[in-house]
């Protein structure tokens, strides 16, 4: 019997919608699939040889050419501007109008499945209005992933590579949109990710180095223990990268990072990760009222409230991308390409210095 996709949409506008998702089963489907993926890469390091099927093959052949397009999409002349870079637009298009095609190569996948996977996988180079990118684009990837093995693309045995070659693959992919087009960080500053754009990558990160014998989390402080452990390790090449764009110690510019490393083990760190995404991701409502609910995740709840009802503490039916959205803020790229340029700083109406660059 064949399965019916749906193209993806938003469903959640109120309090009692994000409610009733958490007890979902796609919530479930969710949470659970963090966890399998969790739990396959603990003691992994980035470097250690795994499984890697034609399905694994085929979705890394497909990320090269994302990276490709980025490569053949350089950033238009903008130096008034510490926003993000107008071309993100030319290369979001470029993704959307390859996407059906570069789906076709991927092994055993149902052609009528592509509009569904291509919504989500879309999506997860972040928002081409905006120009910005933050943790709810990052869960857009990890739902393209849900997808893929839903229909048997991948399988249990793939899912060390999932995370360590694929995830992986379209984490540095997103360093280089970030640092090309200045993707902004979505909800005002990073507000939902450990660094300005992303939380996965220390979540897994943090599994990698459970039963470390050795490096407790309190290494990240140590430049030489980063730099050396960056190459094996998620969680350390994650601070690396901190640190090479922002100037001023993490306790500054990353508390939450400094707080996370006065803890004593990693497990304790990789647990309180799983619960941190739950909470700040998955649980908040200015991240999952742009949440894209298809026929593999399915929206099970209440229905949205009328247009003239009162949505009091919600504040998320608005016109446009409003303050719970969050404000245009620079790419940290952005400012330090400004501190490392001679000459007069940018001033104008609406653009603030970024503290800690």
């Amino acid at each position: 019997m064949s399965m019916t996709f749906k193209i993806p949409d938003k469903r959640i506008l109120s309090s009692a919608q994000l409610t009733a998702f958490q007890s979902s089963a796609a919530y479930n489907t969710l949470t659970s699939y963090i966890e399998v993926l969790n739990a396959s890469v603990v003691g992994v390091r980035l470097t250690d040889p795994c499984s890697e099927s034609l399905g694994i093959n085929a979705i890394l052949h497909l990320l090269d050419r994302i990276e490709r397009l980025a490569h053949e999409t350089p950033p238009v002349e903008n130096k008034a501007s510490r926003f993000g870079n107008p071309a993100f637009r030319s290369f979001y298009d470029k993704v959307q109008t390859l996407a059906p095609s570069l789906h076709a190569d991927l092994p055993g996948l149902d052609k009528n499945a592509t509009p569904e996977l291509s919504t989500y996988f879309l999506q997860a180079w972040g928002n081409r209005e905006r120009i910005d990118y933050g943790s709810g684009m990052e869960l857009n990837f990890l739902c393209w992933l849900i997808c893929l093995d839903h229909l048997q693309v991948v399988a249990a045995s793939d899912h060390t590579a999932l995370v360590t070659r694929v995830f992986w693959r379209y984490i540095q992919i997103m360093r280089l949109l970030q640092s090309t087009y200045w993707l902004e960080p979505a909800g005002s500053h990073g507000v939902w990710g450990l660094d300005d754009y992303h939380f996965l990558p220390f979540l897994f990160g943090s599994a990698q180095l459970r039963g470390h014998k050795f490096v407790r989390p309190k290494a990240i402080h140590d430049a030489e223990i980063v730099d050396e452990l960056s190459k094996d390790y998620m969680y350390f090449s994650c601070i690396k990268f901190i640190n090479s764009i922002k100037t001023a110690s993490l306790r500054w510019h990353s508390p939450m990072l400094d707080d996370i490393s006065a803890v004593k083990t990693w497990e304790k760190v990789n647990s309180g990760m799983i619960k941190m995404y739950q909470a700040e991701v998955l649980g908040k409502l200015p991240v999952m009222q742009h949440f894209l609910f298809g026929s593999m995740l399915p929206y099970e709840g209440p229905p949205p409230p009328a247009s003239g009802e009162s949505h009091d503490g919600d504040g998320h039916v608005h016109e446009g991308w409003g303050d719970c959205c969050g404000i245009p803020v620079p790419s940290a790229f952005a400012a330090a390409q400004q501190e490392r340029e001679p000459g007069k700083r940018i001033e104008g109406p609406g653009i603030r210095p970024v503290p800690f660059d």
